[in-house]
């Protein structure tokens, strides 16, 4: 059987329309006839088509233990991903039981099978762990954050460099806040205080070093400060294999945007910055300095986040999102397929199986994954709770309009309408 689709496609370089043709028992890309409607085609002609939103850095929560599936199971995040636009997440394991070897990574594999769209899980790295059999993502914590046990936590650079010289060679990503200069300020009366710029600052400097020393392929997590970013660029102009994420929240909210109502809800790691950092951010992300919107998606519950909990549920409103950073900040169509589908690919490709994944994302184009992500970025929509898919049902967009919103995932040819 196939699945047909004709409109707008988007690549990094053109908007073309043309008829996407996908096998659905193989969940590839077969044809792709240029300026050409198929006979059974679904015309979304008024909207764009794009090859696939793919979010790199979420929080599923789900492990074997089942202690946190009050916050999120794969089943509601694979729902969660649909109704925002992405059709493959990657999952980050700080969990009560992390992934840290072969047996751990392979259990909670296990329970993804229960999501919609395709999840790939990092393993993560802790004081004493190694290198995994087989190929995946890692994930580091330069410091303690939300949900990280002692099991992957360092008490101190030493130890981390101990560690990493196990994983020479190998795709890590980082979480840059540096625990010596968070310690010295634990007793500052607000959040953004206790972890400044100068941590994620000083981090990203020990994450390049660790790159360069130990030829990783190193991808910093939720960049937030115009110095930081200087650092990674710094790092590419010097060859070294370092890319950058930056999150929705990042973008849209500033320090200056936070009230003492509001103040547990915008508390994440790292913080929120100042305007001038927040407005850098949109800029170098629309200029390639940042290569990719990650969510950082934390489904903690209104309970957990009153009680101090970091992070905020952002994989439902992915696709609203992004038509703001369209409408708002000049970003093109190209641009947001270069951010939200080819430098997440490339990322993300090296993990998959030929056999299952063909060429992989990115691309509209035969062989590449049949999986699409249809936006209409005139059709405005207001975010309210009762839309939200992800089991902690809040968002820090509660109430705000957008300028567009999703009207269609293809996930492997199995359409999903909104």
């Amino acid at each position: 059987m196939q699945m047909k689709i004709y409109g707008k496609c988007v690549a990094t370089n053109r908007v073309f329309f043309a008829t996407v043709v996908i096998e659905i028992e193989t969940g590839l890309i077969t044809e792709v006839h240029r300026s050409v409607k198929l006979e059974g085609a679904f015309d979304v002609k008024d909207c764009l088509i794009f090859p696939g939103f793919l979010d790199v850095h979420v929080h599923g929560r789900e492990d074997a233990t089942g202690k946190e599936t009050h916050k999120e199971t794969f089943e509601t995040l694979g729902e969660a991903s649909i109704n925002g636009g992405v059709v493959h997440v990657v999952e980050m394991g700080n969990n009560p039981k992390p992934p840290v070897d072969d047996d751990s990574y392979l259990e909670k594999q296990e329970l993804t099978k229960k999501s919609k769209v395709p999840i790939t899980l990092y393993a993560m790295i802790g004081p004493g762990t190694s290198a995994l059999s087989f190929n995946v993502p890692y994930k580091l914590c330069h410091a303690r954050t939300t949900g990280s046990n002692d099991i992957i936590f360092f008490p101190n650079r030493k130890e981390i460099e101990e560690t990493v010289k196990r994983y020479r060679g190998k795709s890590v990503s980082h979480h840059c806040e540096d625990s010596e200069i968070l310690k010295g300020h634990e007793n500052e009366p607000f959040h953004e205080l206790r972890r400044p710029p100068e941590a994620e600052v000083s981090a990203i400097d020990f994450a390049v070093y660790l790159t360069e020393k130990y030829n990783l392929k190193s991808k910093v997590c939720h960049c937030s400060v115009c110095a930081g970013i200087d650092k990674i660029d710094g790092a590419k102009k010097q060859g070294l294999d370092v890319t950058c994420e930056i999150t929705p929240h990042h973008l849209y909210f500033d320090q200056s945007m936070t009230t003492e109502e509001t103040r547990p809800w915008m508390q994440m790691n790292p913080p929120l910055r100042v305007a001038k950092d927040r407005l850098f951010c949109v800029w170098a992300l629309r200029n390639s300095f940042i290569d990719m919107v990650a969510t950082d998606h934390a489904p903690h519950t209104k309970e957990d986040k009153l009680k101090g909990a970091s992070g905020q549920p952002h994989l439902d409103t992915f696709g609203p999102f992004i038509t703001w950073l369209m409408a708002e900040h000049r970003f093109r169509p190209e641009d947001i397929a270069r951010v939200c589908c080819v430098n997440p690919a490339r990322f993300l490709n090296q993990f998959l199986s030929p056999k299952e994944f063909g060429k992989g994302y990115g691309k509209i184009a035969v062989g590449y994954v049949g999986s699409l992500t249809v936006i209409d970025p005139k059709n405005p929509i207001t975010i309210n709770e009762a839309m939200l898919k992800t089991k902690c049902a809040w968002s820090p967009f509660n109430g705000i309009a957008f300028p567009g919103r999703v009207t269609a995932v293809v996930v492997r040819g199995q359409m999903y309408a909104h």
